[in-house]
Formats: structure tokens, C-alpha cells, sequence
């Protein structure tokens, strides 16, 4: 409620002031690297949904240095294993939404969103009510991967 009744944005962007605050439920950062960081996404689609984010704030994935988009392909992948291991989802949506017009809610900032999924998680809710059910609560969430992720 307090992001939709919030009137007063700061203009900072969140995937660079996130980052300074202590890991935990406020931030949703699930594991840090050298370059980039996984976060839950405040409004999942799924339970589990994650974002793979630089530190560099960047709008497009050219613009990023070479060791930054390996780290970045990398966290994916050990992301995928972490979901897995927790959620048992029958496939997943990986992408990276690169402007306005391709659907980025923070365009200025690029993302790699991981998107657990299973048949049948989209039904007539999302498609007719627009709305989307989570099953699980976020701080449920945060616990399960955080503990999981390797380390």
C-alpha cells in the first residue's frame, strides 16, 4: 500500500540506493557479488521472482563492462540452481527488458528478471481481474533463498 499511496518519489533510483542498505527484508537483497546483486522483486509475478542487478547504473546491457555481464550470466544461472532447490518450479521466464517500450519498469537501470514457473500459475486472476495471487508471503520468500543461496 505504502508504493501506491506514496506521493513524495525521491527520484533516486531504488537498484542504486538498495545496495547501502544492510541486506534483509527492507532491500530484498537476497546475495551480493563484485559487480552486481539478486533481489526479490517487490511485486513478483510468481513466488521466488528475482532480479540479477549491477551495481553500474546503466540503461542497457552494452553499456556494461565486460566482467560485469559475465558476473551478472553468472548469478542467473546459480539463481536458476537456488530456485530450484527451493521452489521445484517446472520451467522458468529469464529476460531483460530493455526500454520503455520493451516493458521496463526501470528503464534507466538495467535487470535480468528469474521467473519461477509452473503450469497453470497464470489463470483467469491475472488475465481477467488483473491481479496476481502469491502464495507465499515476501519476508517467507526472502528467508527461503537467502538461506539457500550458495555460499
Amino acid at each position: 500500500m505504502k508504493y501506491v499511496t506514496d506521493t513524495e518519489k525521491s527520484g533516486e533510483c531504488i537498484f542504486c540506493s538498495y545496495p547501502s542498505i544492510q541486506d534483509g527484508y527492507e532491500n530484498l537483497i537476497v546475495h551480493r557479488g563484485l559487480a552486481a546483486f539478486a533481489i526479490l522483486n517487490r511485486y513478483p509475478y510468481t513466488s521466488g521472482h528475482l532480479m540479477i542487478v549491477p551495481f553500474m547504473h546503466v540503461a542497457s546491457i552494452e553499456d556494461l563492462l565486460v566482467d560485469t555481464r559475465h558476473e551478472i550470466m553468472e548469478m542467473v544461472n546459480e539463481a536458476i540452481g537456488v530456485l530450484r532447490k527451493v521452489y521445484q518450479p517446472e520451467g522458468f521466464n529469464v529476460g531483460i527488458n530493455l526500454g520503455v517500450a520493451a516493458g521496463a519498469g526501470i528503464a534507466e537501470h538495467v535487470h535480468v528478471h528469474i521467473v519461477p514457473r509452473w503450469g497453470g500459475d497464470t489463470n483467469f486472476m491475472s488475465t481477467t481481474g488483473e491481479t496476481r495471487v502469491i502464495p507465499e508471503d515476501m519476508g517467507v520468500t526472502f528467508k527461503r533463498i537467502s538461506s539457500a543461496w550458495f555460499r
